[in-house]
């Protein structure tokens, strides 16, 4: 595979008064795919977490709607960058965030074995510190897969 098209990943944390990050979504022509890609993310995520005795990571709304934007906008601009996080402390109520990013990954289940193989994405992941997760997919115009996985912890 080309090196512009192998699949890329990138791994954030913020702290504040414990630890913190976050993520976005797809065009409407691929919303199922893209909820597919997510929900299976998700799945994965809770599997991996499960197999390290961590407790499960549950859904939060405000967590979504930003990874579902930041998906969005990576997929428009045809390029993987993290989001400021502090935004989503405020925003979601948050008072710990952290955020997994990937470009390239054609599943769900591809992208969180690329995390977990990677030690600041899998650290993440495995984090006890989280309760919240929302995943997020887009394609771009490229025909890549772009993906934002959103921590969080309530203050």
């Amino acid at each position: 595979m080309p090196p512009t098209l192998r699949p890329l990943l990138a791994a954030s944390a913020l702290t504040t008064a414990l630890t913190a990050g976050l993520l976005t979504a797809a065009p409407a022509a691929d919303a199922a795919p893209a909820d597919r890609y997510a929900r299976t993310a998700v799945q994965a995520t809770n599997a991996a977490r499960a197999d390290h005795d961590r407790a499960r990571l549950t859904g939060q709304r405000c967590l979504l709607r930003k990874a579902r934007a930041h998906a969005r906008d990576m997929a428009r601009q045809e390029r993987m960058f993290h989001q400021e996080m502090a935004p989503i402390i405020g925003d979601c109520g948050m008072n710990a965030v952290g955020e997994n990013v990937a470009v390239g990954y054609t599943s769900g289940r591809a992208v969180v074995r690329g995390w977990m193989g990677s030690e600041g994405h899998r650290a993440n992941i495995l984090s006890p510190t989280y309760r919240r997760v929302a995943v997020a997919a887009a394609k771009g115009d490229d025909g890549r897969w772009y993906a934002a996985q959103v921590f969080g912890r309530r203050a």
